[in-house]
């Protein structure tokens, strides 16, 4: 893949260097947000070699593959002369600023509220993806050394490899903050110390507030909040990190208005931490707490153990529109707590199975085609397939052809059905972010692997017999790849 002359033609057709507002990278698409989408030739840039697919909106998310993201990104940054990142300003007005108004002119056409949500949760995370995965597979490995050697607890190296595996745990809040007021228009520093405010241990030893004359109790006892109970560290979890940081970037907008330039750097910070803080500690914290208790209730106890098989088949069948959307992010927040909480994610490995059932579809494809443009596709995107990355499959694959995408999405359910009917057993997870696939394997907590596993199989072997009967159409693969030089297998049995 040419990456300088990709970019230059993304650029060109996106509507030029005037309508790319700023770029970003995941780990299988380049982002651009959009001045106005409807200069953008989406169709054109769906016929460049080495896209994969797009997805429309303020935000065009251009799907190349995992790697390719990110050398597209370097190669888009120096075309653009911009890494994407805006500096700070320092009361700025808005109609003297170029960049600012385009900001504000994209957040204009920005109308879904759910759509922005997401698209900001996502732009929060997904620079950290990286380190789940580096972290995840070292505290993997420490665990799998700790599987064939029990005593191992005791040798140095493995106290290292934990402590390194654990390092993104300790530093998550922080960085989330920082993200989030860099995301939202921020000072990103205040924003790292947001995301460590709600972690104060000295939030449990405030005394607390009693009677109607305020008297202050002379016993240590937590801070209690009329209908929310009691004030502890971490209250509210990951979602009051990020509600809080956001706070401080509204704060600061709001300071910065009514003080004088000559006075910015020494009033608007310490305004900005004290009335923030005073408005987590009061407000943010004890509401994210129920809006994390019932989000949780609502997926894991109701949807999860109470709906068990079914709850897993419904779970990890809706997963693959919501990553074809671009908004699967959304749930990252609920996973970082869930880890922090108790050690690991019990949603995880059920909606990794709409990976699996990707697998599937993409085998029966294989097996029923004989055009070389599909096949050449399914070969390049099946192996990173099975690790996990399923975008290739979905845009270059079964979203085109549309009925694949549905047997896909039913196959990923049963296995999905399969794993949560394990986690009636016991209840497991996987231990970090980032990895999906065959890599999930030993982030798999408990030892309860072997139900991932077999529910991996399951949602393989469905995706592949739904799609094999009842997803393939010969009159689908003629549509979207043609047929000078395809030769379609008409008939289950050849």
């Amino acid at each position: 893949m040419n990456y300088d002359d990709l970019s230059r033609d993304i650029q060109r057709l996106a509507g030029g260097p005037g309508n790319v507002v700023s770029h970003t990278n995941c780990m299988t698409r380049l982002r651009l947000d959009l001045a106005d989408p409807s200069k953008a030739d989406v169709a054109a840039i769906k016929a460049l070699d080495g896209v994969l697919g797009v997805v429309e909106g303020e935000q065009m998310q251009i799907v190349v593959g995992p790697g390719h993201a990110e050398r597209l990104r370097a190669a888009y940054d120096a075309v653009s002369g911009s890494t994407g990142s805006s500096a700070l300003h320092v009361n700025v007005d808005p109609d003297l600023d170029p960049a600012a108004a385009a900001r504000a002119r994209v957040k204009a056409r920005q109308t879904s509220p759910v759509q922005r949500l997401f698209r900001h949760v996502g732009n929060i995370f997904i620079p950290i993806i990286p380190g789940f995965i580096a972290c995840g597979l070292v505290a993997a490995i420490a665990n799998v050394w700790k599987m064939l050697d029990p005593t191992v607890t005791t040798h140095p190296w493995f106290g290292v490899l934990v402590g390194i595996g654990g390092i993104l745990g300790g530093a998550l809040n922080l960085i989330v903050g920082h993200n989030t007021a860099k995301e939202l228009g921020g000072t990103p520093v205040l924003g790292l110390v947001a995301g460590g405010l709600p972690y104060m241990a000295s939030l449990a030893g405030i005394p607390a507030v009693k009677g109607a004359d305020r008297a202050v109790t002379t016993a240590a006892q937590p801070l209690t909040i009329p209908l929310f109970g009691n004030l502890a560290p971490g209250l509210g979890g990951v979602i009051g990190v990020i509600v809080t940081a956001w706070a401080f970037t509204v704060v600061e907008r709001a300071v910065r208005r009514m003080v004088p330039a000559a006075l910015d750097l020494f009033l608007v910070p310490v305004i900005t931490l004290l009335a923030g803080a005073a408005l987590a500690i009061f407000i943010i914290m004890p509401v994210s707490a129920l809006f994390m208790k019932g989000l949780t209730w609502l997926l894991v106890d109701v949807a999860l153990k109470t709906g068990g098989v079914v709850g897993g088949f419904i779970m990890s069948s809706l997963f693959l529109p919501m990553v074809m959307l671009g908004i699967h992010q959304g749930l990252t927040p609920l996973h970082a707590q869930l880890i922090a909480d108790h050690g690991f994610t019990e949603l995880l490995p059920i909606l990794a199975m709409a990976g699996a059932g990707q697998v599937g579809m993409a085998v029966a494809v294989w097996v029923r085609t004989r055009n070389e443009a599909l096949r050449g596709i399914i070969k390049s995107a099946l192996p990173i397939g099975v690790l996990g990355i399923g975008e290739p499959l979905i845009y270059g694959v079964s979203l085109p052809l549309v009925r694949p995408f549905i047997t896909a999405c039913l196959g990923a359910g049963f296995g999905g059905a399969v794993v949560a009917l394990g986690m009636q057993q016991e209840m497991f997870g996987a231990g970090s972010l980032g990895l999906s696939g065959l890599l999930m394997i030993p982030l798999i907590t408990a030892g309860h692997w072997l139900w991932y596993v077999a529910g991996w199989l399951v949602a393989v072997i469905a995706g592949a017999l739904l799609t094999y009967f009842f997803g393939y159409r010969e009159a689908d693969v003629e549509r979207v790849y043609g047929d000078g030089s395809a030769d379609i297998l008409d008939a289950p049995g050849r």
